[in-house]
Order: C-alpha cells, then structure tokens, then sequence
C-alpha cells in the first residue's frame, strides 16, 4: 500500500456488508485483504458464511461478527426480485429494531474503538458511525435508496418512508469509494472512482483444466447461477457438441448428463471463470467485473426487478462482452445460438483491475485524518436530490429527468447523455416534406407529420447499422441490430400510427359509463409490420435454432423489436412460434396467454403487441398462416398518464389489420384493443384510451359516453382555449393496486344502489302506498336505478336524496361478498381481506359525468373569462375528488398548487394571468396533470414557469404536452417497399 503512509499503530475497521447475494461479500474480502496486509485490523459485519472470508483470508486481524442489518433484495425465484417482500422484509429487518440496532452498533463501534466505519452498502452503518462520532465511507456501485425507488412505485406510497430513511442514514456518510457500473447515488455528496474490485486468481487456465482432466480443446462454458431456478433439468443436447458446462452451486441431488461437471462447493470461482471460454448467469457486479477483468464472454440472462443491472448491462456491452439470452431459451435448453456467439466476442476492457488496493489505501488515508471530501452541500439539498432521483428516474438520461449539475459524471460515464426533458415542440416543427426517397409509398399519406417521415427514415437506416456499428448510440446497437434483420425489403411494409391521449375530463369514470372528452397528443407509437411466407421470413439465430431443433422446417413466428428497451431494463426483442397461440384446434383461452407473458417479466411488454394477434385470433376468428415481423417506436413516454399502452395496441392491431387486408372500423379495433389490455395484459382499463387513439383527430376533443363506447362526435377546441399536459414525474400505471381498488369500490357501490332501489320499490309494492320519497314518477325512477347498468346514469341529486346514506365510507371485500355475492365487474376480482373505500369511489363517477357534461356545454358557450374560469372550476373539482378516491400524489398535488398560485397572484388580478385550472389525469396516483388556459403567449410562458419551479423544488424537470395529432382511424395506414438500388460496377 505504499511505504509513504508510516502508520504508527495499526487502524481499526469496522466493515458493514450487505445481506444481498455473495458478490458484495466477496469484494469486501478483497479491500479487507488489501486492509490486513497494512497490518491493520478489520471487523467485517456480515451475515455471509464464514468461509467466503476466511479461505482468502488467513490472519488474526480478521475478526467475524455474524449480524445481518439489512435484507437486500428479496428473490421470488433465481431471476425475480419479490418488490413488495423486499420492502416489507427491510421493514422488518432494518425499520422496526431500527432505535434498538442503533444503540447496539454505536455502542459496539466504541467498544473496538473503531477509526472508520465502511459500508457496502448496509444504510444503518453511516448514521451509526455519525451517532458513535466517527467518520463513515461507502464503497459500491449502487445504494439501496436507488433500487428500492421503482419498488415503491409497484408497492404503494406507504413504503416511501424506507427511501427516505436510507436516503438520510447515507448523507451521513463522509464520501463514496465508487465502482465502475455504478448507478445514481445522489445522497453521497462527493465520489472517487477506482477501478473494478476483482478477486485474484490462485491458478493458472491450464492448471485449472489440468487438475479438472479436462484436454485444451474442449470449450467450457461456467453456468454461474447463484442459485439454479427450481425444478430444472439440465440435458446434454443443451451445448454445442464437443462443449462443457461447469456447474457451481449445484445441489448434491442434482443429476447432470455426461458433458456437464459439477463443481465442488469450495471451488474457486475466479479461477473457474477464467479456465473457461465463456459464462452463462445472471448479471451482478462480481460477474461482470470478473467476466471483463479475465476477457470471458458473458452470457447473460435479466434478473427482474434489480435496478442494478441496467448500469452492469452497458458497461459488459460497452466492453464487447455481453450476448443476451431469453429466458425462456435458458429455461428450455436453446443455448447453442448464444454460446456460439459469445466465443466469437472479443471483450476489450484493458481498465484496471486493482480496485481493491486503491480502496484500501483511500479508506487507510481517511482514517488517519486525510480529507478527500470538499464542501458538503446542505444536507436538505443532498435529501431532495436522493429523493427526487429515486423516486423519479427514468433510465435514459435526457428524456424525463434533468439530473443536478454537481452529479453529471454518473451519466457521462459510458456515454449517456444528459439533455432537457421538454418534449414541447412549436407548430410548424411538426410538418415535414415527404417520405424519405428509399422508399416507395404504394398507399397512404404521411400527412405532413415529421415523426412519421423520421420513422421511415429510420426504417432506411436500418442496413447501416450492421456496417460495423457506426452508431455513437452504444445502448441502441443491440435494438438497431435485431430490427436490421427484421424484414425482407423485397416485400411490402405496412406502417401504422396512433397518439397517446391527454384526459381533459372523464378519467376514471370512464368504467362506470361516463362522458369523457380526450385528447389525441402530439407524440405518437408507430408500428412496421411484414406478412411474410415462413420460407422468406430472416429469423435470429435463437428462433432459428428453435425451429430446427423441433425438426419441423420454417414454420410461422411472429419477431417483434421494440425501441426504447432501456426505459425500464426490458429485452428489446421478442419471438415466438405463432402456433403457440393455439390450444389444440382453437386458440388459448385468455388467462393461459396471461400466464404465457407473466413467465418472463423482462419480456411481459410483447403482451400488448402479440396480445393483438390472440385477440385477433379469438374475436375475429383471424387464422394467421404467415409469419409476422415487426418494429415498434414509441415517443408517448411511458408511466406519464398519457396511455402509452393504448397508443402501443391501436398503432399494432391497425398495422397487422392492414397488413392481412382486415376492413376494421376504429371504434371496434378500439373495443378490440381494450381486450388485449384486460384479458391479455390483465389491466382493468377503461376503454377511452384506446378510442382516443383510434378515433380521436387533431385539435379536437373526442366526446364519447362509455357505454361502452358510443362517439358523439369531435369538440372543437375555441381558438382562444388551450390545454397542456405537464408530468409530475411519479411514475403512474393503470395496473397499478389503486386504481383497480377505486374501479372494485365502484362497481360495489353500483351493487348497492341497486340493491337499495329494489328494497325500496319492494316496500313500495307492499305498502301499497307512495311514500314522500316516491311521488310522481317515483316508482319508475326506482324500477331504473334497481337494474342500473352503468352508475353515470344515476344523476346527482338521486344520489344525494336516497343512497349517499345507505353507502359505508368503506367497506371489507369479505363482508360484501357475503351479502352480495359478485360486484358484476368482469375485470377485477374483489380481495376479502381488503378495506375497500367505497363511498367515494361511487361519488366521483356520478359528480364526474355532470361536470364533463356542463365542460362541453361550456366549451360551445360564448367567449369570456366566466368561461374559462368555469372550466377551470370544474376541472379543479375532478383533481379534489380524485384525492378523495385515494387517487392523489404529491407531484400532481404540487403542480395544481403551482397552476393555483399562477392563477391568483398578483399578475392574474392585473389581467396578465392566463391559466384558469387543472387536474390529474388518468388512471391518477401520479403521472401527467392536464391544465387549461387562454390561448396566448403569456400562457405558454407561465407554463414553463411552472415547469421551473416545479424542477427547483422537486429536482425533476417536466414533460409538457402541448399539440395534438390525427387518430390512427384518421391516420390511416401506409402501405412502402423499399426502391432497388441500382448495382454499382
């Protein structure tokens, strides 16, 4: 560690590890040794097996205390995180004994008079250094506030508390020893780089070899699994011929075919990894960093639900040393495809890999009074910032997020750029010329929309990218690739388009029978598809495989690329046999296609896209003998309220439509659609996204009475009204346990009026008389509500004069069932032992469907303030009763605010003000706020004053949405095929 550091008595470490996985205690062994051999002494806190420690370490300095103070995260299976156990595990683990567990270690911390405290990366360790009043550092490349973020968007707000107390305990820390692959880690205020931490090998590739008896020649893949998935049987046919597959961590009872060799428990994994020609596991950071540092090719399969991986992903890929496997051909044995690949990989990491010794001798440094640390930002700031990034990012730098200046380096590190988050663009940036020349349009019109026009480009593009990989897009590579293969350019192309869509008014009551006014957006999915004879169809080498090895010959597969994979860590591609579709003679029923996409999470987005083909199948009676390729480019950014999924199923389905000659009217693809989402995704939606996607048309409003779905027509917008749509940045999702817990107190609410009307028309009967309640045509009016289809049809003031009080606040799904037996709601199931918030679930839809009727009637009403302040009015009463269904979040709370502040301040009482409402949107519980205003400069300007103010004090910079574009109905289709080049001498 250098001679120029003369310590005089030996330093005392107290070293925290993590409870998750075996990699953060097998880095921590390398720093400790680099520690003891200074001859200081190192108290590792760890709940790791002894001898992941004391076979690499053999000295006295070395002292082992077996406390586990925090879980990691939890794993459903080898490839799954379990989101929601994880965060109740940590709950248990490190939130309940928290005051007890920091009262032991401060305690035990003086009691080894310890010099510095080092995390990697247990959060309770820095406040407990901090409380013993000794200095802390962290050495990883993530921090648990980071990933436990996204679980809290899955699991509900009432978690969020756990970010925030891990984003605290961090700040505490005096820096961060930061390794490469890193993610955002905003809480620590200052980071040093080192290079990767890297176990060292005890053996050479042939002592390896020879000491397994295994000859020079025979190629070895190490199957590094950290756990197999459950139920396996690995076969011999899995390998290449002449192959073999060493196998660590296998059980005793596992049975492995003749060219599989189970290593001993103690094997040495490194020298394992390094004798063989390539890897095949999961990522994590001891993986990759080992697989880089000895140049293994890496076979990689997706964990779901780890955030970490992400960020280890593109820098193995970065490095050339990363061939991504499909779990489902991990699973059934086609890995030959994928091992052939990986050894023809020629990995070019030449970083260091000494990371344990520069750790060392900085952590050394700072515990003999070394400052590495420069002037601390408040730690409000630091807090904010952690919270914001946390809760908030979104994986492609640039696109929903301004990341804070003093932590642009975590973007930049592989070439991730950052940029503005404004997805606004003025009118005339929204029309361009034509179609780009290599393609010939046979049918349709781009209609002057430019990302159209971008998107053929981009189809143009597509062979350039197999020339070499020009692309300074090292994260694109891989889609670009697979799409450069998707099609056959002698044969005709179909492309579709549809918009995402901004809720005006209806929302959530859209389910209940309401009228609804939505918006098409500017931003749009659009979706390339080929009908193509099996023969033809240019299949990837897995599918390939796939086909050969069932002996059949080409058969019909649909292949699907899907751009933007990176947004949230999903493959980018997906295939399957269409004949998978089928059940014997027919197609599968719905819950086994459901069940067919939930196998692999990293792949459930292909549910949307191949759910139109099922729907087709199922609905239509559609027979498909033709293989299908597609491509698939979404700008309607994703989680936002702005129906991403909508624009993603209307965009496909009118695409294959087209492409198999299908005359379907929009209103009944649009119907057709929300079947995907229900019974194929299984999220229960309403049906105005896919309706505005499918027959909305620009700049106008698309009224329509969700019963279930009847268009009234198109509302113009006045010229002197416009609407935006400004993100919060919380992350929303229509399949989210909110929204379908509000829609379940709905319709148990309908049950119940229905009930209250037939006792009440009973009574009546009986009686024989007409009671107050009753006079005139009081006993029709009960007849109605006692067999009341959709709840919009209950107006008000008959709510409020005979139900409101017979409704409970709330009510247990069990006791309810009792007495009702069924809801009546095809799309969600009741849970017994829920609480579900009842009476104002029932509330909003009725109140809902007047406010959007006196909208319309509003918007067709002479021109004046009074107007736009009754819209306004109306849509501030939709955002507080959607509060009040539960449907609330901060971020929207806070642009209403901010939108309200604008409206009464100063500058509005002197006539200067222009915005006059605004409400959540959609599904609600984050996502997008829609805002009216006067339609003026001066609008636009307070707009992006919000925008402003909203990134200054939340840290996240806004999306707006602002314009509109035709529906798909309008859209149309295109029908292009590529013009032949003329040959070159």
């Amino acid at each position: 560690m250098g001679e120029e550091h003369l310590i005089k008595r030996p330093l005392i470490f107290a070293y925290y590890v993590t409870g998750h996985g075996f990699g953060h205690a097998t880095r921590v062994v390398e720093v400790a040794r680099h520690l003891i051999l200074a001859g200081h002494d190192v108290h590792v806190v760890t709940g790791a097996p002894d001898y992941v420690f004391t076979t690499e370490i053999e000295s006295p300095r070395l002292f082992l205390r077996k406390v586990l103070l925090d879980c990691g995260a939890v794993q459903a299976d080898a490839l799954t995180v379990d989101r929601l156990a994880s965060l109740e595990k940590y709950s248990e683990t490190a939130v309940v004994p928290r005051d007890t567990i920091l009262a032991t270690e401060v305690e035990w911390l003086k009691s080894i008079k310890a010099d510095l405290v080092v995390s990697d990366v247990v959060p309770v360790a820095c406040r407990a250094a901090a409380d013993a009043g000794i200095r802390s550092v962290c050495v990883t490349n993530f921090s648990w506030d980071f990933i436990y973020a996204e679980y809290v968007m899955a699991a509900g707000h009432h978690h969020r508390s756990i970010v925030w107390q891990i984003a605290e305990d961090y700040s505490h820390c005096e820096f961060l020893i930061r390794l490469p692959g890193y993610c955002p880690m905003p809480a620590f205020r200052d980071a040093i780089d080192v290079p990767l931490v890297v176990r060292r090998l005890h053996k050479t590739r042939d002592e390896v070899r020879r000491e397994l008896g295994i000859p020079d020649h025979v190629k070895i893949v190490i199957l590094n699994f950290g756990g197999q998935p459950s139920g396996w049987t690995l076969k011999e046919e899995y390998l290449p011929h002449g192959w073999l597959c060493l196998v660590c961590g296998a059980s005793e009872s596992l049975e492995l075919p003749a060219n599989f060799m189970k290593l001993a428990k103690d094997a040495y994994t490194p020298d394992m990894i390094a004798a063989s020609d390539c890897m095949l596991g999961k990522i994590g950071y001891g993986t990759v960093s080992e697989a880089l540092a000895y140049k293994i090719p890496f076979v990689f399969v997706r964990r779901d639900y780890f955030n970490e991986e992400p960020f280890l992903r593109n820098m193995l890929e970065f490095y050339q040393g990363g061939v991504e496997m499909i779990r489902r051909d991990l699973l059934t044995g086609h890995w030959r495809p994928y091992l052939e690949r990986a050894i023809s990989l020629k990995p070019c990491y030449e970083g260091g890999i000494n990371g344990g010794e520069v750790a060392a001798r900085i952590l050394q440094d700072t515990a003999t009074g070394k400052n590495y640390t420069s002037d601390k930002h408040s730690g409000a700031r630091r807090l904010r910032d952690a919270i914001v990034l946390g809760y908030q990012l979104q994986r492609v730098p640039g696109r929903d997020l301004s990341i804070p200046e003093w932590y642009a380096n975590a973007e930049n590190e592989l070439g991730l750029r950052t940029g503005s988050a404004t997805a606004t663009m003025n009118n005339d940036s929204f029309t361009m010329a034509s179609c780009p020349e290599d393609f010939e349009i046979l049918h349709g019109d781009v209609m002057g929309l430019s990302d159209t026009v971008n998107f053929l480009k981009s189809l143009s593009e597509l062979d350039a990218v197999l020339d070499s990989g020009k692309s300074t897009e090292k994260r694109q590579i891989r889609e670009r690739k697979a799409a450069a293969n998707l099609f056959n350019w002698e044969e005709d192309i179909f492309v579709a388009r549809a918009p995402g869509r901004l809720d005006v008014m209806g929302g959530i009551a859209d389910y209940s029978g309401s009228l609804v006014l939505q918006m098409p957006t500017r931003e749009a999915c659009h979706v390339a598809v080929q009908k193509i004879h099996p023969t033809k169809q240019r299949l990837w080498k897995h599918a390939l495989a796939r086909q050969n090895a069932k002996g059949q010959g080409p058969t019909p597969v649909l292949q699907i690329v899907s751009y933007g994979s990176e947004l949230s860590n999903r493959g980018p591609t997906f295939d399957m046999d269409l004949s998978d579709f089928m059940d014997g003679e027919q197609p599968m029923s719905y819950e086994k296609a459901r069940s067919y996409f939930a196998r692999d999470p990293s792949q459930r987005w292909a549910a949307y896209i191949a759910g139109t083909i099922l729907v087709l199948m199922k609905e239509l009676g559609i027979c498909f003998e033709d293989s299908i390729s597609m491509l698939v480019s979404s700008a309607v950014p994703e989680g936002k309220g702005v129906s991403s999924s909508a624009a993603v199923e209307v965009a496909t389905m009118s695409a294959i439509a087209a492409a198999h000659g299908l005359n379907i009217k929009p209103r009944e693809l649009a119907l057709l659609c929300q079947k995907v989402e229900n019974h194929v995704v299984g999220a229960p939606c309403g049906v105005m996204d896919q309706m505005t996607s499918a027959c909305g048309e620009a700049n106008k409003l698309l009224a329509m009475v969700c019963q279930p779905a009847e268009v009234l027509g198109l509302v113009d917008i006045p010229s002197h009204v416009r609407f935006w749509g400004i993100d919060s940045g919380i992350r929303h999702s229509v399949g989210g346990a909110d929204y379908g817990s509000v829609r379940i107190g709905a319709f148990m609410g309908r049950k119940i009026i229905k009930s209250v009307a037939s006792d009440l028309l009973s009574e009546s009967c009986a009686n024989g008389v007409t009671s107050d309640d009753l006079e005139e045509d009081g006993v029709e009016l009960l007849e109605k509500e006692a067999s009341l289809d959709y709840l919009c049809n209950l107006s008000p003031h008959r709510y409020e004069a005979l139900y409101v009080k017979r409704l409970p606040e709330t009510l247990l799904g069990e006791t309810f069932l009792e007495k009702y037996e069924d809801h009546n709601d095809p799309v969600t199931v009741i849970d017994k032992k829920r609480n579900y918030g009842l009476r104002a679930a029932t509330r909003h839809p009725i109140y809902e469907n007047f406010r959007v009727k006196a909208f319309k009637a509003l918007l067709t009403s002479a021109t004046s303030d009074d107007q736009l302040t009754a819209l306004g009015e109306l849509m501030y009463q939709c955002h507080y009763s959607y509060s009040a269904c539960g449907l609330g979040s901060d971020g929207t709370d806070r642009l209403i605010q901010l939108v309200q502040e604008m409206q009464h301040g100063k500058s509005f009482r002197s006539a200067e003000g222009t915005l006059y409402g605004a409400k959540i949107t959609g599904g609600g519980s984050g996502g997008t706020v829609c805002v009216v205003g006067r339609n003026c400069l001066r609008s636009s300007e307070q707009i992006l004053q919000i925008q402003q103010r909203y990134k200054n004090a939340t840290g996240h910079l806004p999306i707006i949405f602002e314009g509109s574009s035709p529906g798909a109905g309008k859209f149309g289709h295109l029908r292009i095929r590529r013009r032949l080049q003329p040959e070159q001498n």
